[in-house]
């Protein structure tokens, strides 16, 4: 089995560490490296090029927000699921405008925050669904007129009804199910999309097709 190749960076050395110990102990991840500040968690994210970046917002140096910019811009297949002890839609935001394709809060349990990882790494989102409808309703109307024209990466038809299901928060499997197709078709039409957009999950995905009209908030759960 491939373990999925996790960096932590928190400035709270029990926590990190803990947190290291305990998803260590789950036999498809693998912690290759901690960081204690913003700046090192970039260096490190360009050194290990990890499957997964697991970030506190609020650190030293830089913020996980602004380490999260750079990550992505450096490491784009590396997914980031941003922790926090802040539950405010700011946050929120401006984590997913980082690039971020997950946000939860620190008192999640290990087994929820393991499951997330995983989600991540198949491309999926991790954001609880109220939360997403408003967070993906204030990104999508802050960026103005959204765009309903001709466009240069039009979707099919099909991935078009995979992205809709996935805006649902709905799993591979699901999506799968809900299609009556096999998951690797759905993996591929993920793959595809991903490549049309230009972009690197699903919370991507989801945000760029509300700009441009291909989805609505009715799509959203």
């Amino acid at each position: 089995m491939q373990r999925i190749r996790v960096l932590l960076a928190d400035d709270h050395p029990a926590f990190r560490e803990g947190l290291s110990r305990l998803l260590g102990e789950q036999e498809d991840l693998e912690v290759v490296g901690q960081a204690a500040d913003g700046e090192e968690a970039v260096k490190l994210a360009n050194e290990l090029r990890p499957d997964v970046a697991v970030i506190d917002v609020a650190m030293p140096k830089l913020s996980g927000i602004e380490a999260t910019k750079q990550i992505k811009a450096n490491c784009p297949d590396t997914a980031v699921l941003i922790v926090s002890a802040y539950n405010n839609e700011p946050y929120v935001i401006s984590a997913i405008e980082g690039g971020a394709a997950g946000y939860l809060l620190k008192n999640v349990r290990v087994r929820e925050l393991s499951a997330a990882i995983r989600a991540l790494h198949e491309g999926e989102m991790v954001l609880d669904s109220s939360a997403a409808r408003r967070v993906f309703n204030r990104l999508a109307s802050s960026k103005g007129q959204v765009i309903t024209g001709e466009s240069s990466y039009q979707l099919y038809q099909r991935e078009l009804e995979v992205l809709k299901l996935a805006a649902k928060g709905m799993s591979n499997k699901e999506i799968a199910q809900e299609l009556t197709i096999s998951v690797r078709t759905v993996q591929t039409h993920l793959v595809n999309i991903f490549a049309k957009l230009n972009v690197n999950s699903r919370t991507e995905a989801v945000l760029h097709a509300l700009r441009e009209g291909w989805l609505t908030l009715d799509d959203l759960p």
